[in-house]
């Protein structure tokens, strides 16, 4: 409305202007009006063109970077799988994917964002799948849980392994640290959730320090798994056999109070030599 009422005022003024400036010749006052249209004309699609490109990206602009976003992680993991993480720069996966260094930096500004990426791809993936996990025990919630984490990551081993320095080593980039606590949270709720949320949970505190306890011996099996040599990680296989045997008699353990302190300050520990402190999630 408003720009209706501008382009009036300018058509307006411009008819005063004819009149005053070019006399009664009906002639020149046709050139004139002539030429000022067109410029109004233009002033309007010039206006309209600027609107439309402050809206955001063209069609199609959000879709091509994913697609090139993706691309550049796809090879970023293949070539750390290949070559171990220190190996493989920046620049080079950018040459193994045919496009500039700067474009690279523009999704992935360092290498530590390739591992960021995959936590966050592998945790999601983890999070979606654990979601059908059945009522029932906790220790069958547990395996369930167990089972799935290493059910996602099957796919990913051999990143995985050429990553375990940075996994377990890293205090920047590793599990625990900082910049990876929103994967590793993900990860840990679902065996909180496995033990809270169970038909025999025990009274918390102690179910949620329980959670918090087989969530690292949920990663002590992966390490496992990673580090296995046997075909077809048949070792890791008769591992969770062999916890499968125990968890009945752990769960019979758990009902007597020397068991139950030792998990107490066992989590206690855990929390802040892990996690950063006593109170830390």
């Amino acid at each position: 409305m408003a720009k209706q009422e501008l382009q009036k005022a300018t058509a307006e003024t411009a008819d005063t202007v004819i009149q005053n400036q070019v006399g009664p010749s009906d002639r020149c006052r046709r050139r004139l009006r002539f030429g000022i249209n067109h410029v109004l004309i233009l002033m309007n699609m010039f206006s309209e063109s600027v609107k439309r490109r402050k809206r955001g990206c063209p069609p199609g602009q959000s879709l091509q970077g994913a697609a090139a976003r993706d691309r550049l992680y796809q090879t970023a993991i293949r070539m750390i799988s290949e070559r171990g993480y220190e190996a493989t720069t920046l620049r080079e996966i950018a040459k193994d994917a045919h496009v500039s260094v700067g474009l690279l930096y523009r999704y992935f500004p360092r290498k530590q964002a390739v591992i960021i990426a995959l936590y966050e791809e592998l945790s999601r993936d983890f999070s979606r799948q654990a979601a059908a996990m059945k009522p029932g025990k906790w220790r069958d919630r547990f395996l369930f849980a167990l089972e799935t984490s290493l059910r996602v990551l099957q796919p990913h081993r051999t990143t995985l392994r050429a990553l375990i320095p940075i996994l377990v080593g890293d205090p920047d980039d590793g599990v625990f640290a900082a910049s990876t606590v929103f994967s590793r949270v993900r990860v840990q709720q679902v065996f909180e959730d496995a033990i809270t949320r169970s038909a025999d949970a025990p009274r918390p505190p102690l179910a949620d320090a329980l959670g918090r306890l087989l969530y690292l011996v949920h990663l002590a099996v992966l390490l496992w798994w990673l580090l296995d040599k046997t075909p077809k990680q048949r070792a890791t296989q008769a591992l969770l056999g062999l916890t499968e045997q125990l968890l009945p008699s752990a769960a019979l353990a758990l009902r007597l109070a020397p068991v139950q302190r030792f998990v107490l300050e066992m989590d206690e520990l855990i929390r802040e030599g892990l996690f950063g402190s006593p109170a830390a999630a």
